[in-house]
């Protein structure tokens, strides 16, 4: 599928029109903004609709907030979007109100109240507003229940605006603000969701030699990229507790806290390897009895290469810093011209040092374009080096999605235009 089929925001004159913009703010955590790079990367679109005669009208959702078994959903100031409102009107003096739509407290908001809607459209129409800003679209009874209520949803959603624009690559999943709403409505692709596909292609296709560096806590939720991503490379880094499961199964030892079904999984990845040789393995790593505080007494360093059949071990949180010295490691890494990063090395705040060393080493590389995918990997990588990431900012040869479990369902399809969010734009 061609991304010259995605009907985009600037093919369509927007004077005069209301353009509701499914955005993914999904950065507010205990009512606190914890990173506003999400934020951020829309500026153009929320501009670009008022410079153009439109009014805006933006929408996200915000943490989890239904209940998976009962239906019910939980509403309140630890999930809202009153934050980022008050974000965007302090930066952009964006002159946003939040229409007050009452919730009942286990069930959410019914739908968009028309008594309440209609005099703030008629403000918005009349520029005395400077945009709407709906409350969190999972307070919505109808967002994620995949029945009458979320066709109600979208229909509501659907009369308040002449134009519908998805800007949120990282929210995949159909629900009703990403999915069912656009096919109710003129719709189109935004700016960010425009770059991030564009991106996605030197994921999916990309210059070789390519390195792929990925981690996370559960080898199950990763099985179907890595097995898509281990095709494509030349050489995959991996950590976490994938790579505890990976080392388990090649070594025949066992690690604290990778369960049993993790390592039956990762046999095939070792066993695929055994001839490819594509993995490439951080030798050091650091191993600690306890998970919530490096405690010198219960932390010490352990090799691979000390690894025998049966022998147990306590938490491995982190690859050793000194791993990354390794030219079998560092070779690859600085030779690479496309390296993919979705990976925290080490179990943060406490164990850091390895996160810290691979991306240094990979900025060392200048010749390689560098993407970067999901929430955790751009936090640690600001928090643990802050001089590069804010370098990488104006940097071409980096990217930062904003969507990380996306980027990884996409690989894991093939393309990005599998994702019903996308999928239905093109219908």
């Amino acid at each position: 599928m061609s991304s010259a089929k995605l009907p985009k925001i600037q093919d369509f004159d927007l004077a005069g029109k209301t353009v509701l913009a499914r955005v993914d703010h999904n950065v507010v955590e205990k009512g606190v903004i914890k990173d506003a790079f999400r934020i951020d990367s829309t500026f153009g679109l929320i501009h670009y609709i008022s410079a153009r005669g439109g009014y805006p009208i933006l929408m996200t959702h915000n943490g989890r907030t239904r209940d998976g078994k009962t239906g019910r959903i939980k509403s309140g100031p630890g999930t809202s979007v009153e934050p980022v409102a008050e974000y965007l009107n302090r930066k952009l003096e964006a002159g946003l109100v939040i229409p007050d739509l009452k919730a009942d407290p286990d069930w959410g908001i019914a739908g968009l109240d028309k008594e309440v809607m209609a005099p703030l459209l008629d403000d918005l129409k009349a520029r005395r507003l400077g945009g709407l800003y709906l409350p969190n679209t999972r307070w919505f009874a109808g967002e994620e229940s995949k029945d009458d209520k979320t066709k109600a949803l979208a229909a509501d959603l659907a009369s308040i605006a002449d134009i519908y624009v998805n800007d949120a690559f990282g929210s995949w999943q159909p629900h009703a603000s990403t999915f069912d709403v656009a096919k109710a409505m003129p719709s189109c692709a935004g700016f960010l969701m425009q770059k991030e596909l564009r991106n996605l292609d030197r994921v999916l296709s990309p210059e070789a030699p390519f390195v792929a560096v990925v981690a996370g806590a559960k080898y199950d939720t990763k099985i179907g990229p890595l097995n898509k991503l281990y095709d494509q490379v030349d050489h995959l880094v991996l950590g976490g507790v994938i790579y505890n499961a990976y080392l388990c199964a090649k070594y025949g030892i066992e690690v604290a806290g990778v369960e049993a079904e993790d390592v039956e999984l990762a046999k095939g990845l070792a066993e695929k390897d055994k001839n490819a040789g594509k993995i490439l393995e951080p030798k050091t790593l650091v191993e600690s009895k306890v998970l919530d505080r490096r405690d010198p007494a219960q932390v010490r360093t352990v090799k691979v290469a000390d690894f025998s059949p049966g022998r147990k071990y306590a938490y491995f949180l982190d690859a050793a810093p000194e791993s990354f010295d390794d030219p079998a490691l560092g070779g690859p890494l600085g030779q690479a011209r496309t390296i993919f990063v979705n990976a925290v090395m080490g179990l943060t705040p406490h164990f850091g040092e390895g996160s810290r060393a691979l991306y240094g080493l990979i900025a060392g590389n200048k010749k390689a374009l560098k993407l970067y995918g999901g929430g955790d990997t751009l936090t640690e990588l600001k928090n643990l080096q802050p001089g590069i990431y804010m370098e990488a900012l104006d940097d071409q040869s980096y990217y930062f999605f904003t969507g990380g479990g996306a980027v990884l369902t996409a690989i894991e399809n093939g393309s990005a235009f599998g994702l019903k969010p996308v999928e239905v734009l093109l219908k």
